[in-house]
């Protein structure tokens, strides 16, 4: 079966900020037919006097309007003045060489100058700067337009990149970054896409193509999926014998995660188990889970042999240089022990592990949270936050998953499924992966259909973790974001380029959420044509 912050200012707040901007403009007499006329681009103001070295005086400017980008800034201040568009010669300084990496990437990005650092100030320049303001997030950044000029700064090097973001959206297809300050910052720490390589191979430039979109709109995880019953694709030196033909050497890899750390974003690596490990059976058939039958359970490991931890683990200790980020999805769903009636009579195996290990009451889902428990503790002794799917965590046991384990709620289809409501009671804290709305699985099977963008957009928010029903609001600050994933089921049902404009829209609808889940500014059209300018 397919599986399917921290807030500045809540989004009415800054809906009335806008509104207020909006009246200012009538009462100066000032309508958008002026505007655009002195614009020639969305958001922007005249810029003729300026490029010719001759001030104009701020009264001949109309009060400047909210720079519209994906997702949309949480709060501006308009002003007057000509804005702000990159013209040859105009330049991109920082002010450390921490952040050398933004500024040459956004100067490539707009024909700029990357002139380093640089202590004097010029006509056009962009200037990027980190500077700590208490009580920021490390992922919020101020950005000002003014005289001509724009200025760049976060309390960390990842809110300057957004800010970045920001300036290369608002000025896309000639527009003009408006006069005034952006103030912005995420809702959710967490904003991933999760991309299931096992199933269907994807090619190392597709995906670094991925991380590049993925960066302009703010995400921060990539979550990679690469070991299933069907596969194991990449490169392992710790049991070559598992990785399949077609699989991602380690020099792609580390190409693919330098990639995404130059745009802030961790990788976030997943080895599913002890479920969905038929590619590590298939080179090691005596670790295959058989039940009081002998029957074969698919893709299960058989828990109760020592070995079966030892080359898990042995996986887990070899990816934790490749992927430095800080965390680790462990998988944990749908064990084929636990969706049986009754699992101690058909794995016996399993039952007699349980109850050596735990006592005669001892079950086999005591086993399986123990099993999660020792390779979250693999994970954990590499400073990784480990994570686990909904379905891996079990409602009646004497072992409990360690509390550093988040939980990665995808559904609740499952046999004893358990509310969202009850992991956050008990304090645990929530991914969302919702597959009524998230979930983008190749072919379409069972119940699954492809998402649109428009659900996302105007029906989704990160409480909406199981179905279309939100959770309470006490539990925002437990939830820290979620994921819009492809699962690649049939994975001949389209191509890398299909599914690259497949998602294309969802993604744009989930990081706007994701970045403030209130009630979108725009409708959905002018959302679909604001993504068809910037994104």
């Amino acid at each position: 079966m397919s599986r399917q912050g921290r807030r500045r200012k809540p989004a009415n707040k800054v809906r009335q900020r806008v509104v207020i901007a909006a009246a200012a403009v009538a009462a100066l007499g000032v309508g958008a037919g002026l505007w655009a006329a002195a614009d020639g681009g969305a958001g922007g103001s005249a810029t003729s006097d300026v490029s010719a070295g001759r001030p104009s005086p701020t009264g001949s400017f109309p009060l400047s309007r909210a720079p519209e980008t994906i997702p949309a800034v949480r709060e501006h201040t308009p002003a007057r003045g000509p804005g702000w568009r990159p013209e040859s010669g105009h330049r991109v300084t920082v002010a450390s060489p921490d952040l050398a990496d933004e500024g040459r990437l956004l100067a490539g990005e707009l024909g700029l100058t990357y002139a380093g650092e640089k202590g004097d100030s010029r006509a056009g320049d962009v200037r990027l700067e980190v500077e700590k303001a208490e009580g920021a997030g490390p992922e919020s950044y101020t950005m000002t337009v003014r005289d001509g000029r724009v200025t760049v700064t976060g309390p960390a090097e990842a809110g300057v990149f957004y800010g970045t973001r920001t300036l290369k959206q608002t000025v896309a297809d000639g527009a003009t970054a408006p006069e005034g300050v952006v103030k912005d910052e995420p809702a959710k720490p967490r904003r991933g896409f999760m991309l299931d390589i096992a199933r269907k191979h994807f090619s190392a430039d597709w995906i670094k193509d991925r991380v590049r979109e993925l960066g302009d709109l703010k995400f921060n995880e990539l979550g990679l999926h690469f070991s299933d019953d069907q596969a194991f694709r990449i490169e392992s030196s710790s049991h070559p014998e598992l990785v399949s033909k077609d699989h991602l050497t380690k020099a792609e890899m580390k190409q693919i995660v330098d990639l995404a750390a130059s745009r802030h974003i961790t990788v976030v690596p997943e080895i599913d188990s002890p479920g969905h490990l038929g590619a590590v059976i298939a080179a090691h058939p005596d670790l295959q889970l058989r039940n009081a039958q002998g029957v074969a359970t698919k893709g299960a490991i058989d828990i109760s042999n020592p070995k079966a931890a030892e080359i898990v683990d042995d996986l887990l200790d070899e990816y934790a240089d490749l992927f430095p980020g800080s965390q680790w999805h462990l998988g944990a769903d749908e064990y084929q022990a636990l969706t049986v009636r009754d699992p101690q009579a058909s794995y016996p195996q399993l039952a007699a592990a349980a109850r050596k290990a735990y006592g005669p009451d001892g079950i086999v889902a005591d086993l399986t949270t123990a099993w999660l428990n020792g390779r979250a503790a693999v994970v954990m002794a590499h400073d990784r936050t480990p994570r686990a799917w909904n379905d891996g965590f079990f409602r009646v046991t004497s072992v409990k998953p360690a509390p550093e384990i988040q939980v990665a709620y995808w559904t609740g289809k499952e046999i004893g499924a358990r509310q969202p409501e009850d992991y956050l009671a008990a304090g645990r804290k929530v991914l969302n992966y919702n597959d009524e709305f998230l979930y983008y699985v190749l072919g379409e099977p069972q119940t699954f259909v492809y998402p649109t963008g428009e659900r996302i957009y105007e029906q989704w928010t990160p409480r909406v973790l199981r179905g279309t029903e939100a959770v309470p609001a006490r539990y925002d600050d437990q939830i820290l974001g979620g994921s819009f994933a492809v699962w690649c089921d049939i994975s001949s049902a389209q191509t890398e380029a299909q599914v690259a404009d497949g998602i294309r829209m969802p993604l744009a609808a989930t990081v706007q959420k994701l970045w403030d889940p209130g009630k979108p500014e725009l409708s959905w059209p002018d959302f679909e044509k604001l993504a068809g300018r910037v994104a």
